[in-house]
């Protein structure tokens, strides 16, 4: 488990040292002296300690909803804490979906920044390379992106021991530099670092913005949590992640006093010449690895976003019969790649994309911090001063290095921002969608008990086999029954009316997943309940009522679905492009029963037009 959270975990954040030393010194605001190397040291050293060691290994891993983690169960654990405060509630759940929103434009800078930083190696073996840089990175990106349909199961098994043996060859390219220069290990001491502060308090807050690429994929610590516990992921960082980031940072600080034109790219500089190129290949391989990591987590949470309601319904494939946490949604694999594309075209060089990293990484800490105030407050019900003294200081280094790469946002930081926003636009613009739809549905509805009482005064021929009617809301008569009695004039000989709920808990057990009610005359209430990661599969669920006094046969059963068409209006309820935009959104989600996995050969869906 340790060896494969190396591999998944850690990949992001082990290929930082490509290019954060680099982009501190080559952005010409650090005068170039040995003092200032050993500060820059210092404050790389105690920005790992502060916030990977301290703030999410000691502290934020604590914060597991039901064992899994990342922002989305964090968001969980918060609103469910404040439920009793309807507002703050409200606050916090827009404050953690716009944080998982920055996550896409996240995950749109770091696989373009990655790869071309490890293939920017080749102008280091041979300037004349130069022209080949961006056509190889696009070509090494297509196929990641092409390989993702067929799942990582296949070649996940290797990312563990590959990126292991990455982190020795860090350490070890540290170490013999280390050796050359043993004096450079003082800069562990965080007096260097204050002393830096004090001497270039200006300076500091403009590069705290190429500072903080060191820690960058920090919160795949936390987001990872499910995948491996909490004790891999603490005895990989400790034993051989920090060790080796540390002395190969170390290490290209000591080259940097002993050859100071290295400069312009520490890294790959500090291997001997005959070994560039394998340095080249490796890292590739090693950018790879993080930035899969990265796509894995995409699907991941956009899985959980949909079933939390603030995205429409989208294709999901499983690509593995044993990891239900293995997805692939085509939509988002490709999205993606058509974004980092269109980066690694505008800003054609790791150094360019360095301007634009950074701003949604820092703005998501911080509200990983606030959020954590929100959980160890009222969730764990520590002192107020407890806590304050606990996330306070987390929230001050988060606001510096956030307000440092807001400078950022002229030279490209707008680039994930506007990712973010068109994102976050998306999922508020779905969410109060739905509430606009339900409650026109609900205006429009028919008490369930009362209907059927009427309806079975003077009943319809009845035939065999049994009818699940999905319907949005419990207790009222779905369209499709309505639909199907006014058409078909048939009432089937068993008849469910299935109400789906996800919930703010990562997950629900078998034991707890239906809710039974009967309503006489073979006709039973339903709810079926799933937590944020678990695979909707309702024929499975379902299978659950045999013994029950209902009994399922496959080639007997029919699923009724609505099919609505969303016809939007001047008037109350959202702006008129809103409205026009839900309603598209509406259109293009996948069908009801793909995400429900209902048998396509069984499904029958009735049509009708509803304005909002």
């Amino acid at each position: 488990m340790t060896i494969g959270a190396i591999g998944v975990v850690y990949g992001d954040i082990g290929t930082s040292v490509l290019y954060a030393m680099k982009e501190v010194f080559g952005s010409g605001h650090v005068p170039f002296t040995p003092e200032n190397v050993y500060g820059i040291l210092s404050m790389f050293f105690w920005t790992l300690t502060v916030i990977v060691s301290l703030k999410y290994v000691v502290l934020v891993l604590r914060a597991d909803n039901a064992g899994e983690g990342g922002l989305v169960a964090m968001l969980a654990l918060a609103s469910q804490a404040v439920k009793d405060k309807p507002q703050l509630r409200r606050v916090l759940l827009v404050l953690g979906i716009f944080g998982t929103s920055l996550f896409y434009g996240d995950g749109v800078i770091t696989p373009a920044i990655s790869v071309l930083s490890a293939v920017e190696g080749l102008e280091v073996v041979s300037p004349g390379l130069h022209s080949y840089v961006l056509p190889i990175t696009l070509l090494v990106l297509l196929c990641l992106f092409a390989l993702q349909k067929r799942g990582t199961g296949g070649i996940g098994k290797f990312f563990g021991p590959l990126t292991l043996v990455w982190f020795m060859i860090l350490a070890a390219l540290g170490v013999s530099h280390i050796a050359d220069n043993p004096s450079i290990l003082a800069a562990l001491s965080p007096h260097y670092a204050l002393r830096f502060v004090f001497d270039f308090p200006g300076i500091t807050f403009v590069i705290l913005g190429a500072v903080v690429l060191c820690v960058t994929g920090a919160e795949a610590l936390y987001a990872d949590l499910g995948h491996f516990g909490k004790r891999p992921i603490r005895l990989a960082w400790f034993v051989i992640v920090m060790p080796s980031l540390v002395l190969n940072y170390f290490g290209q600080g000591a080259l940097l006093l002993m050859r100071p034109e290295a400069v312009k790219n520490p890294f790959f500089l500090m291997a001997p010449e005959w070994a560039q190129l394998p340095m080249v290949l490796l890292a590739t391989m090693a950018t790879v690895i993080a930035s899969q990591a990265l796509i894995t987590g995409a699907f991941s949470v956009t899985k959980q976003v949909i079933q939390l309601g603030f995205l429409p319904r989208l294709r999901i494939l499983h690509t593995s019969v044993k990891d239900t946490g293995q997805v692939y949604l085509p939509f988002v694999n490709w999205g993606l790649f058509c974004a980092i594309v269109l980066a690694v075209g505008m800003f054609k060089s790791s150094s360019n994309l360095a301007a634009a990293y950074g701003v949604a990484v820092t703005t998501d800490m911080l509200i990983t911090t606030i959020l954590t105030f929100f959980v160890v407050r009222y969730r764990w019900n520590y002192p107020l001063w407890l806590c304050a003294a606990a996330t306070g200081c987390f929230f001050v280094v988060d606001f510096a290095f956030w307000a440092s790469n807001l400078m950022k946002l002229p030279q490209g930081g707008w680039f994930p921002l506007l990712i973010g926003g068109a994102i976050f636009t998306l999922m508020l613009t779905w969410k109060e969608g739905r509430r606009l739809l339900n409650e026109k549905m609900r205006s429009d509805a028919i008490d369930l008990g009362s209907f059927l009482e009427a309806v079975f005064v003077s009943p319809p021929a009845r035939v065999e086999g049994t009818a699940v009617f999905i319907t949005a809301d419990i207790d009222t008569v779905p369209n499709a029954l309505l639909h199907n009695l006014k058409h078909n004039k048939v009432l089937h000989e068993n008849n469910l009316f299935v109400t789906v709920r996800s919930h703010e808990v990562p997950w629900i057990g078998l034991d707890k997943r239906l809710e039974i009610e009967s309503l006489g005359h073979h006709c039973w209430q339903v709810v079926v309940h799933y937590g944020f990661k678990n695979d909707p599969d309702l024929p499975s669920a379902l299978a659950q009522m045999r013994g029950r006094g209902c009994e399922l046969e496959q080639m007997t059963t029919s699923y009724f679905l609505s099919r609505d068409t969303v016809i939007p209006s001047i008037g109350s309820g959202m702006a008129h492009w809103r409205e026009k935009l839900f309603a598209q959104m509406h259109h293009n989600a996948t069908a009801a029963a793909d995400f429900l996995r209902l048998p396509n050969n069984s499904v029958v869906e009735l049509g009708s037009k509803i304005e909002i």
